[in-house]
Parts: structure tokens; sequence; C-alpha cells
């Protein structure tokens, strides 16, 4: 299971598949995060097992919160992804689908002519 991490001091993002359609979870993991002191809220998204902590960085390190959360939910940081590899990951399915349309249109333009090439033979 992979997950991802986007930090900028006082809003971190987590997204774990653990909490895709899971609000029994996700409210477990909140309740635990909003008695971290320096933790001002936290928010869920169960379509994107998405969850958004706001804090005080003067108050507590997101290296806490994450240290927290990688103790209790098994969270690994070999299994993250950082922002560039997860928009590395969709450009590339984005140009493998792209790649792949274009070869089929040209397949189909080639066997088109073929065809129509032997038809005329034929005639």
């Amino acid at each position: 299971m992979t997950y991802y991490i986007h930090d900028v001091p006082g809003r971190l993002r987590v997204k774990i598949p653990l909490l895709k359609a899971n609000p029994s979870k996700a409210e477990e993991i909140q309740r635990l995060l909003q008695g971290v002191g320096g933790v001002r809220s936290t928010s869920f998204n169960p379509l994107t097992g998405s969850l958004v902590v706001v804090y005080d960085p003067e108050s507590v390190a997101s290296e806490k919160i994450l240290a927290l959360l990688k103790e209790r939910y098994n969270l690994h940081n070999a299994k993250a992804l950082t922002a560039d590899e997860l928009i590395q990951t969709a450009a590339s399915k984005v140009g493998e689908t792209i790649s792949k349309a274009a070869l089929s249109w040209a397949m189909g333009q080639v066997f088109e002519a073929s065809g129509l090439s032997f038809l005329a033979v034929l005639v």
C-alpha cells in the first residue's frame, strides 16, 4: 500500500488508501490528531482517502504528526510518494494512453487503406 504526503508549514495532506470509503477509521485518526497540541483542525475526503491536518508550526512539527500516524497505522517512508513522483506517474499514464490511442488510430488507417487497395485489386 502506498500513500502520499504533501506538507507545507501549517498544512499537511496525507492520502492513505486505508481511509478510502472508511469514515470510521478516518474519524478515529481525526480524534487522535485533535488530541495533539498545536493541531487546529482536520478534514477528511472519503472518496480520495485524503486527510488534511491544519496545525500551528510553532507548536508542533509535521514530523511529529507523521510519526504518530506511522506508529499507529504502520505507514512507511519507503511507500510514500512525493508530489513529483505522483505527477510523474500520472503523466506517464497519460502519455501511455495517448500513445496507445495514436497507434490504434494509425493501425486503423493502415488497415483501412490496405483493405481498399485489396478491393481495388480484386475489382
